[in-house]
């Protein structure tokens, strides 16, 4: 007999036990770590479920209703009650109207109206159009379509105390079929405008005056407002515009910008959005080959998921633009006429801005006043400290109730534009 045959054809069992002890805890430590895993990411995926399931069910209710472009611009096509709790017994409703483009192309717009408690019969209450700032392209990331809308309004409990109407557009294209037309002033403009138009039919005792507010891409939406007001609307009387931490000087905020994390928030919605005003506009030269390969991706991402998608890049040293497009006369060309012109100075304007600002750099919200001042507007100014980009509108939300308060009590406005700036203005 072979010695193998004596021996057997498997190893003694405490062999074998000792060989796979290692084995066990191993696959006890990866059972562990899935098990860890899944824990930490399950919760994460029902989340993205429940949403995408909510966004499906609000679909229908954004859909573009047929023969709609018959319709009057400002004109009320749908509305709902939003599904949210909202403050000093105010009542919310989910609305789309009819809007416009600046060539005139018919556009639906979706947005918010809140009013103020229904035991209040004051009439002709002051109405404020609400128009905020950069969140994204994607349909999602419409407020009106948020599980949160409220969260970047903590004032509107201020406002609706007062017994006004605050109108909040998501803009034409976000959330509502076609491209939002991002940073182009005419047709956010009439998308504002036309959601004050859309509050009055929602609630007759809603007056003809009314306030503008607008934060970020918002602060430059309630600048291009206000100067269309008068001739776009001219049943409605303004009597006031405020803009917290306005993107208005665009050439400049570009130009220092550009090379940094900021670029792959705002560069993918302009590169989506611009091209539609402006055919011409050449991405090539400005954009970097990921840039232009990731940008309409990117720009249906909304707001955290962007920022953080930023910081990573830029951590990772990569630039959206590949060179500075302010140096191109094409991109020149549209900053420039997208660049809202001074008011005129009988429109009273506050301009909020912090000098901690790492977005909408405060340097040219200094060149905004100077060159407002020049041109004889009615500038008053509040300047923040330590106070980020995204909390600016929140921060400043009191001090922007009371000072459309006094305009609509028809208060005389003040006018910072003798006092020096805290700041050297961009340029």
């Amino acid at each position: 007999m072979s010695k193998r045959a004596k021996r057997g054809n498997a190893s003694p069992p405490y062999r074998r036990s000792a060989k796979r002890r290692p084995h066990w805890g191993l696959r006890i430590l990866l059972a562990a770590a899935v098990l860890l895993g899944s824990a930490l990411w399950i919760p994460h995926l029902v989340q993205q479920t429940n949403e995408q399931r909510a966004q499906t069910a609000l679909q229908p209710f954004y859909d573009t209703p047929a023969g709609f472009e018959n319709a009057a611009p400002g004109r009320v096509l749908r509305s709902e009650p939003l599904d949210v709790t909202v403050p000093a017994g105010g009542q919310a409703v989910r609305v789309l109207y009819r809007s416009e483009r600046e060539d005139g192309t018919p556009t639906v717009s979706s947005g918010m109206v809140f009013f103020p408690a229904q035991d209040s019969n004051v009439a002709n209450r002051p109405v404020v159009a609400w128009a905020h700032g950069t969140i994204g392209l994607g349909n999602d990331c419409a407020p009106s379509r948020s599980g949160n809308p409220l969260a970047d309004i903590t004032w509107l409990e201020q406002m609706l105390s007062r017994g006004w109407v605050v109108a909040a557009t998501d803009y034409a294209g976000l959330g509502t079929a076609g491209t939002s037309r991002y940073l182009i002033g005419g047709d956010e403009a009439r998308d504002v405008l036309n959601s004050v138009r859309a509050a009055r039919q929602l609630d007759p005792r809603a007056g003809d005056r009314f306030g503008l507010f607008g934060h970020s891409q918002g602060g430059h939406s309630a600048l291009w407002s206000a100067n269309a007001a008068a001739m776009y609307a001219p049943e409605l009387e303004l009597v006031g515009t405020a803009a917290g931490a306005p993107a208005a000087e665009l050439s400049q905020l570009f130009a220092e910008q550009y090379n940094g994390a900021v670029a792959w928030v705002i560069g993918p919605d302009v590169t989506v959005a611009w091209p539609e005003a402006y055919p011409n506009l050449d991405l090539s030269a400005a954009i970097g080959e990921r840039g232009l390969r990731d940008a309409k991706q990117i720009a249906q991402e909304c707001a955290q998921q962007s920022g953080e998608g930023a910081l990573a890049r830029s951590t990772l040293k990569e630039q959206y633009f590949k060179t500075n497009p302010m140096s191109l006369p094409s991109w020149q060309q549209v900053a420039s006429e997208q660049t809202p012109p001074p008011l005129t100075p009988y429109q009273p304007l506050l301009l909020v801005q912090s000098l901690t600002d790492q977005v909408v750099l405060p340097n040219t919200t200094a060149l905004l006043i100077q060159r407002s001042c020049a041109a004889g507007s009615t500038v008053e100014t509040l300047w923040l400290n330590e106070i980020t980009h995204q909390q600016t509108a929140i921060t400043a939300g009191p001090t922007v109730v009371d000072w459309l308060g006094d305009r609509f009590e028809a208060k005389p406005a003040g006018n910072s534009c003798g006092q020096p700036l805290p700041i050297q203005p961009a340029g």
